[in-house]
């Protein structure tokens, strides 16, 4: 044992006495919460959330109040007033890429014309290249485990290449957000090479930029070794882009944003609280592990096609008795989509091509029996009936399995793409709100004396 260890093992006996100690003065009974009718996570009792804010941004809606009744219906994500399934619509059909088309219209409101686009792309390509020694003082010198950590930290470092990064001018913020929007998925893929070679002893391979491609390109080219890649695979990663670029304003991650952005901090601390929000696993991390319940249900059940079997292991999940015990099916469910993700029925419809006649189809196969069998498992075991659908969990790790994007960046490459997202609505969180934002808390301990050191 070295000395690191000792030390961790002497401190961690002391941390379990105070463990102790703190769970004898810390519990709250949770039915305190509906006697004082708290909104427990900022949702009332029907599940909807609080009123927070007005946004121009995006509208997620996925149900109707009918006489005070929650009424569900098929899932919209609305885009500036466009609905997300006519970009990718538009997009497929034309076979072009549609990101940074997305990311023009979250920020600016509006579409933009051919020029406009083709400036607009040029201005983000140009913006990709990372400062003078960031990658040497920043990535390779500090090599991170867990790449989202290795996103926010370098987020926060790009404060100290900025002589501007107090300046809470308009121009200069739209360039702080260009920036770390053009920069986010070259650091993503630094950091995951370095990370590669310093933990998993495999060969650090660093590419430079190729003029003239989009995000999803980019991303495909820095990661592979080769730098080879099909079209068909560039133009499925833009998707996933697009539909991971914004999700409205309540969503924890952008609710983050918002919150730090209203205090009145730099744009580097707000979009580096961000990220480390999206890390979550009942938030971006959702993605990873859904993956690991699939490779749980591959294990577990004999035969994969039997739907009898499955929906019997999927009981033993929700009961704790399999998968990561949590009793969560990752990937089913959703706290605004009813009946459907519109995000979920994209990437399930580019998950099925892709998959057609590979090794891929037998577990697309698993995941469609999860999504079509959950409901009834999960009303017979709870009895509830809440209607529910696959989230873009549910297929969008397989997606980017298919793609041979690692697993250590999944949830990174949804941090890349949401923040054009994040971005939009910390300005308008800057230009229109303009109020630190506050909710309140019930205090429920009493008031008692100060007792003396010698008496205690």
């Amino acid at each position: 044992m070295d000395k690191r260890e000792v030390a961790t093992s002497i401190n961690m006996a002391a941390i379990k006495e105070l463990c102790a100690e703190y769970e004898k003065y810390n519990y709250i009974n949770p039915d305190l919460y509906e006697r004082y009718d708290i909104k427990r996570g900022l949702r009332n009792q029907d599940g909807t959330g609080v009123m927070a804010g007005i946004t121009r941004i995006c509208n997620v809606h996925g149900y109707l109040i009918n006489e005070g009744e929650k009424e569900p219906i098929d899932g919209e994500l609305i885009y500036r007033g466009i609905d997300v399934k006519e970009i990718v619509e538009s997009c497929n059909k034309e076979e072009r890429f549609g990101y940074e088309e997305v990311v023009y219209l979250l920020l600016f409101g509006t579409l933009p014309t051919r020029r406009q686009l083709e400036s607009f792309q040029n201005l983000m390509q140009e913006m990709r290249e990372l400062p003078e020694y960031f990658f040497d003082d920043m990535i390779l010198k500090a090599p991170s485990n867990n790449i989202m950590n290795k996103l926010a930290r370098s987020v926060l470092a790009l404060y100290s290449y900025d002589d501007e990064a107090e300046s809470d001018l308009l121009e200069v913020e739209m360039r702080k957000s260009l920036q770390i929007i053009a920069r986010l998925s070259n650091i993503m893929v630094k950091a995951y090479q370095v990370k590669k070679s310093h933990y998993d002893n495999g060969s650090l391979i660093l590419h430079p930029l190729i003029s003239g491609m989009s995000t999803a390109e980019n991303i495909l080219s820095l990661l592979r070794p080769d730098r080879r890649f099909t079209r068909e695979e560039a133009l499925l990663l833009d998707t996933c882009l697009i539909l991971h670029a914004e999700h409205g304003g309540g969503n924890n991650s952008t609710f983050t944003c918002r919150v730090m952005t209203s205090s009145g901090t730099d744009a580097y601390s707000a979009y580096a609280g961000a990220i480390g929000s999206l890390k979550g696993p009942r938030h971006g991390g959702a993605n990873i592990q859904a993956i690991h319940m699939l490779e749980h249900i591959k294990a577990g059940v004999h035969n994969w096609e039997d739907k009898d079997e499955i929906r019997e292991f999927l009981k033993k999940i929700i009961r704790g008795e399999a998968g990561d015990g949590s009793g969560l099916i990752y990937g089913m469910g959703h706290a605004v989509y009813t009946k459907s993700d519109p995000r979920a029925i994209i990437l399930k419809a580019n998950a099925m091509k892709l998959a057609k006649d590979t090794p891929f189809e037998a577990e697309f196969k698993i995941l469609e029996a999860v999504e079509e069998l959950t409901p009834g498992v999960f009303a017979e075991l709870k009895g509830s009936e809440k209607a529910m659908c696959a989230n873009v969990d549910l297929y969008s790790g397989l997606v980017y399995k298919m793609l041979g994007i690692p697993e250590d960046l999944f949830t990174p490459i949804f941090a890349c793409s949401r923040m054009a997202g994040w971005s939009a609505h910390r300005m308008e969180e800057m230009c229109c709100n303009k109020r630190i934002i506050r909710p309140a808390y019930k205090a429920i301990s009493k008031k008692r004396p100060y007792t003396p050191l010698d008496q205690r």
